[in-house]
């Protein structure tokens, strides 16, 4: 029998394979002496035996060979950039097309319908869904107001009730899982808008009749996200139905605040603000002020200009940088106008001469030096009154050319007794503008947006003509002002743990270690900045003008809205074909101001959850960094050539030589890359496309024979090639979609495809998007076979990427063997032995034995068509199961994954080579390290190679350690040695001290990191990040309301109680110094990337003045610092080797102190082994960190980033549409309104009666 004879054979492979690891064990223990100095061959004898069987472990787990033999039947193909470019530029733009058309036909619907109800009258009754107050089936109502006021003191009506409507609620993944209803339209109403208000009430019940044009659309294009109807009234229509998100602190939404209402209502516009700076400007009149001023600058948009100056006996900008010219109002520019008004102080009396001069002269220089919005302009003067009308400087600068007057003045007048109106009203209404009278900070916003109105008469008088606009990236429903709170609420919740645990910990807390462990987490939170993150929706809006069409309109040329349609960023990115681009390929797009609209290095968030102060204003170039060596913000003319080409819509490409950062920001790599764009027609959007010139010229094909068509006439079941559990395909790429069902997960929506594909009748789709219905009505008149869309029946509609589902199902069939149980003796499946005697031992191993000895817990592979297979290497069933659960979960995106990306950049580093990575956060970890190794396989045909797939294995970070230990022996376990190994970026692998694993090594020995540099084993790369957040000391004393009162005396009065009162308490607990002493090192410095010392044991202790210092100071600290947000710019030192052939520094000997290390390259890896000698002195205070440093740019004291960006702005391209005069404007005298006042006949009666008699 052959089994026993099989048997023997195992059994003596096993005793052969005892014998050498003895032998490898028993080899370097005649090493080093201690007093000896290092040796260079047995150092290099290490690195080759460390090499060697790490290459032969990876190549026998991963059978790289076969999965190499396995795509021989494959062809390689050139990648024509041009062409996938433009074909990715049609798809969008039939995409969007479909969106303006459903946005188009709400705005008609809306017109006629808005129309046809004029003459309804007001139901204060109506009931209507609100999202705020709807409810499900089985909520309780709420009780209804009692006892209720006969009265309301403002309105002076009574009080309406209405109940709540109820609705029934589902959740939709198209949605992001929010429960939504088909049926109807739900409305928001802000805080500020009262919904029983007559005219607000009417168009609540005229536009409820656009529930049917909403569900028209929705079926018409199933892949629609929300629509709306934004009215001018202040309330929003959405449709699908959906409850509003109560989350938040406070409801801060205004649909006529959001940049898709502002920039479809009013064309472009320069703006000057002028605030009077008088004297008289305090107290609450001057919180009013800051409050319009405030509320006026959230009504701009990127595509607007303004300034904000203060007069006085002279006109100053509130930001001194930003004199003598208008800047374009971008969330960051915005923010720094908003914090220059904060801090603004009164003073002298107002010259409105001078101001007004002014102004005019600056928006008379903007327009001839074509510079600004070059549309719209106006003046918007706030003030509590004008001694003068200035006749004259209006007939010198704005009357001019009558009727038309190029510059429109709104005029706010602040303050409940004022007595010079008539000037400051005469000042808006002769120049075509608006004038309101505000008393109360509770009326500002409703009187401020007023202004909308006006702004879009001339849009309104031309009735034709709805221009279609396109948004700014945003993250849907959120308020920057949002990101502000949730960091004031992190800051208190920081303060709070550290307090708990003080409690807990007492005086461990400040030992260095929990003070480093505690600055380490807190500074990675802030540099958390995900480039993937669910916690927003980020979108683009398109949305149009919705006229009052009624022949008296034209009296009030009166605007009634908004309609727009939301379309999510990832929507587009799934038109984008990545796996046309390939690995390390990516796609962006750009506006028409140079800002990117998504992009692989867009990373609006930080902390995890907060959005980043201006995180919509990220240039083009501000992400794509070349490696050409210049300082921060001095971008090569080059690239600004190609960006004044993309965003001027050309057509273009170029080859330029970047660095491009990945793995948060931890690692870089140079390499030249091709770049490619075109127009998206109609939009403001130009499509730009990019891949690495070395590997990205080349693609992978099928062969004509090995389509799926032919495969299924065969007779072959596709879906055979899919069977198991241990696969996975790219959750982002969009291979087959129906638009009509969802799914569970990506995987069975593609079981489902590929069981219709072996139906008859199959057909592939010609477009991903449906044509908009009048196209196709137009297109599809003479009875075309054709259908909208491309399905196999009317009902259902779908759309696959033909050519990405035939790669995929052609690399599903040549790997299908790969997740497979082989056997584990000296064949696999495929029928190839292995090929090295190691690799031989190996496989005669029983499987539990080589668990145990190498640590593999799991072997994968993904491929390039975004498959990804595993199989398992642990014996016991449940724990397969769960280690392959785990890495599914974290590994699913194929050429996107960092270890794809870095083996095939490492395929022309060393071909026959492994990537090996360990977390960075690894020696911090208390669960069981794993290392991950990667290989890339190429495809080679006709002088062309292509990356085809990558392979790999995970294996326990343990058996890493004792394979090298048993390599070096004691050698490194001395206290005279300390042996590393690094990877090509400088990262601890393996450590003598498991704790410095996956930290940089640089902050574990900065002096041998600096000598690696000089000696060019490393190259120093600086990467500069320009969507940076730093952190600013906040004042909390706010001027305005407290400058001159008595109040502020009361209030320190309270302070200071309430603080003596904490002082003896915390005294009494005796937990001040230790609180002291941890805040001293919190807030010290939060950019840095050290903690700072903790305070002398004896000064805790009490011990001479320590006792009384920490008594003076612990108040201080205890209280909460604030700091503000603020945009900034930083860099970072990354590191990478120097991969020079034959590079001279490996042949180098140590030598004494002079050169206290040994470094080689561990053969067939991306790995080095570091021997260096401990007993030479080093400079321990040397330290290199790839940490975020803040750049330094010698600003003069008072200016900040946004100031130097403003001194070096780029170029930018107009909005096509400008509407800003009419003929027929000058007819329109309604011009303003004053403060609500509200008569009391009884008061009147009596007044009357007393006159009388008095």
């Amino acid at each position: 029998m052959a089994w026993p004879r099989t048997r023997t054979l195992a059994h003596w492979w096993r005793l052969c394979l005892g014998l050498f690891s003895i032998v490898v064990w028993l080899v370097p223990c005649v090493n080093l002496q201690p007093a000896e100095n290092i040796n260079y061959n047995l150092v290099h004898s290490w690195a080759d035996k460390l090499g060697m069987e790490l290459f032969h472990l990876g190549d026998f787990i991963t059978r790289r060979k076969e999965v190499q033999e396995s795509f021989k039947e494959a062809k390689v193909v050139s990648r024509n950039g041009a062409s996938i470019v433009d074909s990715m530029a049609k798809e969008i733009e039939m995409m969007m097309d479909l969106k303006v058309s459903a946005v188009r036909r709400i705005m008609d619907t809306a017109e006629n319908t808005a129309l046809s109800h004029q003459n309804d009258l007001a139901d204060k009754m109506f009931s209507y869904y609100n999202a705020k107050e709807m409810l499900e089936p089985g909520d309780p109502f709420p009780p209804i107001p009692t006892p209720a006021p006969d009265m309301d003191k403002d309105i002076g009506e009574p009080l309406i009730y209405v109940q709540p409507k109820v609705v029934v609620l589902e959740k939709r993944p198209e949605f992001h899982n929010t429960p939504v209803n088909f049926s109807v339209s739900s409305v928001h109403v802000p805080v500020n808008v009262f919904d029983r208000a007559p005219d607000v009430i009417k168009a609540i019940q005229w536009s409820e009749n656009l529930d049917q044009i909403f569900r028209d659309n929705y079926k018409n294009d199933p892949t629609l996200s929300w629509q709306f109807f934004g009215s001018s009234t202040g309330f929003m229509r959405q449709f699908p139905a959906s409850k509003w998100n109560k989350d938040v602190p406070v409801d801060l939404y205004d649909c006529r605040l959001r940049s898709w209402y502002m920039e479809a209502a009013t064309s472009p516009k320069d703006i000057v603000i002028l605030m009077d700076g008088s004297g008289s400007m305090l107290g609450q009149r001057l919180d009013i002020a800051k409050h319009v001023v405030n509320t006026i600058l959230d009504t701009l948009g990127t595509n607007d200009f303004v300034n904000i100056f203060t007069f006085a006996k002279e006109v100053s900008p509130v930001v001194s940088c930003f004199e003598d010219l208008l800047i374009q109002a971008n969330l960051d520019n915005i923010r720094e106008l908003k914090e220059g008004i904060e801090s603004f102080k009164p003073k002298s009396i107002a010259n409105y001469t001078a101001a007004l001069t002014f102004a005019f002269e600056l928006l008379e220089d903007t327009k001839s030096s074509s510079r600004g919005a070059q549309c719209n302009q106006a003046i918007m003067v706030i003030g509590d009154g004008a001694p003068e009308n200035n006749r004259a400087v209006f007939e010198l600068h704005n009357w001019r050319d009558p009727p038309y007057k190029p510059v429109r003045v709104f005029t706010y007048l602040i303050g409940k007794e004022v007595a010079n109106w008539d000037d400051i009203r005469w000042m808006a209404c002769e120049n075509q503008g608006y004038y309101v009278h505000l008393s109360d900070t509770a009326e500002v916003r409703e009187m401020v947006l007023n202004y909308i109105p006006v702004m879009a008469r001339p849009l309104v008088l031309g009735r034709h003509d709805h221009p279609v606009i396109w948004s700014q990236v945003y993250a849907d429903i959120e308020d920057t002002k949002l990101s502000d709170y949730l960091w004031e609420i992190k800051q208190c919740e920081e303060q709070k743990a550290d307090v708990l645990e003080y409690w807990q910990v007492q005086d461990r807390m400040l030992e260095p270690s929990e003070m480093h462990r505690r600055e380490y987490r807190r500074m990675k939170e802030t540099w958390n900045q995900p480039v993937d993150s669910n916690v927003y929706q980020f979108m683009t809006t398109v949305s149009m003008p919705i006229y009052d069409r009624r022949e008296n309109a034209t009296r009030i040329a009166n605007i009634l809205g908004v309609a727009g349609t939301d379309v999510p960023i990832n929507d587009i990115k799934k038109l984008l074909s990545p796996f046309m681009l390939g690995v390390n390929g990516y796609a962006f797009i750009v506006t028409n101001n140079g800002y990117i609209l998504f992009h692989p290095d867009f990373r609006p968030i930080f902390q995890g959850y907060i959005l980043k102060p201006s995180y919509n204003s990220v240039d083009m170039i501000e992400v794509e960094l070349l490696d050409d060596d210049k300082g921060a913000r001095d971008f090569n003319p080059v690239l600004l050539t190609i960006r004044d080409s993309i965003i001027n819509q050309s057509t273009g490409s170029k080859w330029m030589l970047v660095k491009n950062h990945f793995d948060e920001m931890k690692r870089v790599i140079r390499i030249k890359r091709q770049y490619y764009w075109t127009a998206i027609k109609k939009t403001p959007f130009t499509l730009v496309i990019s891949y690495p010139e070395q590997y990205g010229v080349s693609r992978m094909d099928i062969r004509t024979e090995q389509e799926i068509h032919r495969v299924n006439i065969k007779g072959t079941n596709i879906r055979s090639f899919f069977d198991g559990k241990r696969w996975k395909i790219h959750p982002d790429w969009l291979f087959c979609k129906h638009s009509n069902r969802t799914f569970k997960t990506p995987e069975i929506e593609l079981l489902y495809f590929l069981e219709r594909m072996s139906e008859p009748g199959w057909r592939w789709p010609g477009s991903r998007s449906a044509m908009p219905p009048e196209h196709a009505a137009a297109m599809f008149s003479n009875n075309s076979s054709t259908g909208r869309y491309p399905s196999i029946n009317e009902k259902e509609s779908y759309y696959c990427d033909r050519q990405l589902m035939q790669a995929l199902v052609f690399d599903a069939r040549v790997t299908g063997w790969f997740s497979n149980k082989t056997s584990w003796h000296s064949k696999d499946e495929k029928g190839t032995s292995a090929s090295s005697p190691i690799a031989v031992l190996m496989g005669l191993l029983p499987r539990n034995e080589f668990k145990q000895r190498f640590g593999v817990t799991l072997a994968f592979l993904a491929t390039h068509s975004g498959l990804t297979r595993w199989h398992e290497f642990h014996s016991n069933g449940l724990e397969d199961t769960r280690i392959g659960e785990a890495f599914s979960q974290n590994n699913t995106r194929a050429i996107d994954e960092i270890w794809y990306k870095r083996a095939v950049d490492q395929h022309f580093v060393r071909e026959e080579s492994f990537v090996y990575s360990v977390p960075f956060d690894a020696g911090e970890s208390k669960s069981e390290i794993l290392v991950t190794a990667s290989h890339a396989i190429f495809h080679n045909e006709g002088g062309k190679a292509a990356p085809a797939a990558v392979v790999g294995f995970q294996f326990q970070h343990s058996a890493l350690y004792k394979l090298f230990h048993n390599i070096t022996g004691n050698a490194c376990a001395m206290d005279d040695k300390d042996c590393y190994i690094l990877d090509n970026n400088g990262y601890v692998v393996i450590s003598t001290r498991v704790h410095e694993t996956g930290r940089f090594f640089g902050e574990v020995n900065g002096a041998i990191m600096k000598r690696l540099l000089e000696e060019n084993v490393y190259k120093r790369v600086i990467v500069y990040d320009y969507q940076a957040v730093c952190f600013k000391s906040k004042n909390d004393n706010n001027a305005s309301s407290m400058l001159l009162s008595p109040f502020i005396h009361v209030l320190r009065l309270g302070k200071w109680l309430l603080h003596t009162a904490l002082w003896y308490i915390v005294q009494l607990m005796q937990w001040a110094p230790g609180v002291s002493a941890h805040f001293a090192d919190m807030h010290g410095d939060l950019n840095g990337t050290e903690p700072r010392p903790p305070p002398e044991h004896h000064e805790r202790n009490g011990h001479g003045n320590g006792k009384k210092k920490n008594d003076d100071t612990w108040l201080r600290y205890l209280t909460l610092h604030r700091t503000r947000l603020k945009t900034c710019d930083m860099q970072r030192e990354l590191y990478t080797l120097f991969n020079e052939k034959d590079n001279v520094v490996y042949n180098m000997t140590a030598h004494a102190c002079e050169r206290p290390f040994v470094v080689l390259p561990i053969p067939n890896s991306n790995l080095i082994l570091l021997v260096i000698d401990q007993l030479c002195p080093r400079d321990a205070s040397l330290i290199l960190t790839v940490n975020p440093q803040t750049i330094d740019y010698h600003l003069p004291v008072n200016d900040s980033l946004a100031c130097f960006k403003q001194a070096n702005e780029f170029n930018r391209v107009r909005p096509q549409s400008c509407i800003s005069r009419h003929a027929n404007e000058s007819a329109i005298k309604l011009c303003g309104k004053g403060c609500a006042v509200y008569a009391n006949l009884g008061l009147l009666l009596l007044c009357h009666i007393l006159s009388r008699w008095l």
